[in-house]
């Protein structure tokens, strides 16, 4: 049966500073839940609380409605990886993903059985005689997951498991994760601070800013539809383009020259001072065939990426980014021509709550 867990109050203070604020947070058993967030969001504090590490100054954490406040990390029915390759550096692969087994005294027959198992499922399995020292970076982690997930806890915290491995191995291991627990009945916690991963892996994510949880729900769900400008910015890679607008009638305003209609759906809200996000991509080197709102940029920063360009620019005293399709290759202090998708823009009142 799948494990329900649910912070209540939850908060964490270490001397007189605050790590976790008051946080009450329900996770979506059986799935993917992501923790998203910059360095020092509060993402592995969280973790470390799930998982009896460390505990709360104040609040409660139930398991399927069982207080394990006070429950030691030991009998949590808990595994967790983190983002360094935590292996027992004088044991062999087999041994590291036998060594929650030997704890738990299963017989060893289906010692044996249970790391074949994980080590096939793993791609380990040419493996299990090395030490870790004899493998690769990529090898190492999957080593620590294998001995995570070996012992079919109910619950599974993942903390940036794929942060320190190279480019080619995290894409590998980001289409591997969600095939690894279908069929499982296990939650699993993930913390990352890559946007881009946690829409690769789904599920429901929390976003995370100085220990608040500002927003949870299902990820891709949060992506489109942010309810505050903080979510939306801790949600966008690179950052999301952002400025104060006013609305004087059935027209937004950005600067005199820069006026578009007010969308239909907000319509009837009061004149006045507003915030408008827009996400990189929705912001493109104008091609002459679009129509709608287009804006004029002094280019500060031109990065070609592979197949896109990055292009920081200077509009109307603001710095914006355009992440365009193709290679622009524009000299700084050059002007240039962007299209806005209007119909992507996000609105916001000018403390940040979402409008309608």
């Amino acid at each position: 049966m799948t494990m329900a867990i649910e912070l209540r109050g939850v908060s964490k203070q270490v001397g007189g500073e605050t790590h976790i604020h008051p946080t009450t947070l329900a996770l979506q058993p059986g799935g993917f839940n992501i923790l998203l967030g910059t360095t020092l969001a509060g993402k592995t504090t969280l973790m470390r609380l799930m998982a009896g590490l460390e505990p709360p100054s104040a609040g409660r954490i139930d398991f399927d409605g069982r207080d394990v406040t006070g429950v030691a990390v030991q009998r949590r029915e808990v595994a967790m990886v983190y983002q360094a390759f935590i292996n027992y550096p004088n044991l062999t692969v087999y041994e590291n993903i036998a060594s929650p087994l030997k704890v738990a005294r299963l017989p060893d027959a289906e010692n044996h059985s249970r790391v074949q198992a994980m080590a096939e499922l793993l791609q380990l399995g040419a493996f299990l005689d090395r030490l870790p020292g004899e493998l690769s970076g990529g090898q190492q982690q999957r080593t620590a997951l294998a001995r995570a997930l070996v012992k079919r806890a109910p619950l599974v915290l993942l903390d940036e498991p794929l942060a320190n491995l190279d480019y080619k191995l995290r894409e590998e291991l980001r289409e591997e994760l969600p095939k690894l627990f279908r069929n499982r009945d296990t939650t699993v916690v993930y913390a990352t601070s890559e946007p881009d991963e946690a829409l690769l892996l789904g599920g429901h994510t929390a976003t995370l800013h100085a220990g608040r949880v500002t927003q949870f729900g299902p990820t891709a769900e949060i992506y489109r539809a942010p309810n505050t400008l903080l979510s939306a910015q801790i949600f966008s890679d690179p950052p999301i383009n952002t400025a104060e607008i006013e609305k004087h009638g059935p027209t937004f305003h950005l600067s005199e020259a820069i006026v578009w209609p007010v969308p239909e759906r907000i319509r009837g809200i009061d004149d006045g001072t507003y915030q408008i996000a827009l996400r990189p991509h929705h912001l493109t080197v104008a091609n002459g065939q679009r129509e709608g709102l287009r804006l004029d940029g002094t280019v500060q920063v031109a990065e070609i990426s592979g197949s896109e360009s990055l292009i920081h620019t200077d509009v109307a005293g603001r710095h914006w980014i355009s992440q365009t399709p193709g290679v622009h290759d524009f000299a700084v202090g050059s002007k240039a021509r962007f299209d806005v998708q209007l119909e992507r823009c996000l609105y916001f009142s000018a403390d940040g709550e979402r409008l309608a």
